[in-house]
């Protein structure tokens, strides 16, 4: 099946845990509440231990496909914003907002990646009772409503197959008013393009099982990183209270994973715009062995590494040079290896060198520290974070 034949496929049923049920036949409906241990798939994307330092609070993400159901009780009371579009018959794009934002609760050990983050539904196509293949330029209208509403990152839940100018435009305009645009890669043959994955500027993601393996044919070098997309757990669409589905196999779900990391780091590092904090999500992924990898991008997201690792060359880190390039190391041809030096001179500077590499870890602690209470580089006092 081509990746235009297969994004039209998925538009036209209801997403059911592991089934497809014809579009006629019912809307999603919870498969009960999940009470095992936390699936593979939320073991790998953990970010439990930098929810202390950033949960996503103060970032509104929005869910582009088909609405979200705010019933669901991991959505907690205001977090889906008004101005959302409500209602998800078709029930994907409650899932993927709950891998990015379901709260923490008892009876479950599902949680999403960014619970404070705040969440904007936006359905624009109707996928139980429309049967063709989402329309670009609805999907670009969406896109300009979520930019227009303050979005800071804007996840597209359902792809189209196809791109248009309205598409193209409103991408660029997303990115030009410092939106990040998270985008999956969802086709069956390498040659496929799902949009607006392909496009200049989005965080196009694909998607791997538990073993490592690509779960979508799409490939190439527009694909920026990977995250899960096989035998998922999320909440369902259509539970009074709590409920979910899991063992749900959709590659389109490994972009919500990456739209939450977004938000964290987005709320824990506010001087990076877009551009930068997609550099960053790419740069910190598990590197795939051969480099980049066309069909997982430049590795597996890594959430806890994307939060907090100081990049030399982000506005965020701490001013230290840039080391400096390898240089091979030429010994005489033959003769011994020369002395180390013994000089008190040597002493001396080998003492002063462990005092500044004291100082820089004191330093780093020092500010790090900081963030966590709120302040930043440059204010001349502390302030606490809004909650």
């Amino acid at each position: 099946m081509s990746g235009r034949a297969a994004v039209a496929a998925v538009g036209a049923v209801v997403i059911s845990g592991l089934t497809a049920v014809p579009a006629f036949a019912q809307c999603a409906s919870p498969a009960g509440v999940y009470a095992e241990s936390a699936g593979w798939a939320q073991r790998l994307t953990d970010a439990s231990e930098t929810w202390p330092l950033s949960d996503g609070t103060g970032q509104l993400v929005a869910v582009v496909g088909t609405g979200i159901d705010a019933g669901n009780a991991q959505f907690a009371p205001g977090q889906v914003v008004p101005g959302s579009d409500l209602g998800d018959c078709d029930g994907r794009g409650t899932f993927a907002a709950g891998i990015v934002g379901a709260q923490r609760v008892p009876d479950t050990a599902f949680a999403g990646v960014a619970p404070g983050a705040r969440l904007l539904g936006i359905r624009y196509t109707e996928t139980t009772t429309a049967g063709g293949e989402p329309s670009p330029d609805a999907l670009a209208g969406a896109i300009e409503r979520a930019v227009d509403a303050g979005a800071t990152v804007v996840l597209v839940a359902v792809p189209a197959a196809s791109t248009s100018p309205a598409l193209e435009a409103a991408v660029r305009d997303a990115l030009s008013r410092n939106a990040v645009v998270v985008s999956p890669a969802v086709g069956d043959q390498p040659e496929d393009r799902s949009y607006p994955t392909d496009l200049p500027g989005v965080l196009a993601v694909g998607a791997l099982d538990e073993s490592g393996a690509a779960v979508q044919g799409e490939a190439g070098d527009h694909l920026s990183l990977a995250a899960p997309g096989a035998d998922l757990v999320g909440v369902s669409a259509g539970a009074r209270g709590l409920g979910h589905r899991w063992g749900v196999d959709v590659p389109a779900f490994s972009a919500a994973y990456v739209a939450g990391a977004a938000a964290l780091v987005r709320s824990y590092r506010p001087e990076l715009d877009a551009e930068q904090v997609a550099d960053r999500l790419a740069r910190t992924a598990s590197r795939p062995p051969n480099g980049h990898d066309p069909r997982l991008g430049w590795g597996v997201l890594n959430v806890n590494s994307a939060v907090t690792t100081e990049l030399v060359d982000d506005p965020s880190a701490l001013e230290l040079p840039a080391p400096m390039p390898d240089v091979p190391t030429v010994r005489p041809a033959a003769g011994p290896p020369p002395l180390p030096d013994h000089s008190p001179l040597s002493g001396w500077l080998a003492l002063l060198g462990i005092a500044l590499a004291g100082l820089a870890v004191v330093a780093r602690a020092t500010i790090r520290l900081g963030r966590a209470r709120g302040w930043r580089p440059g204010s001349d006092s502390w302030t606490w974070n809004d909650r």
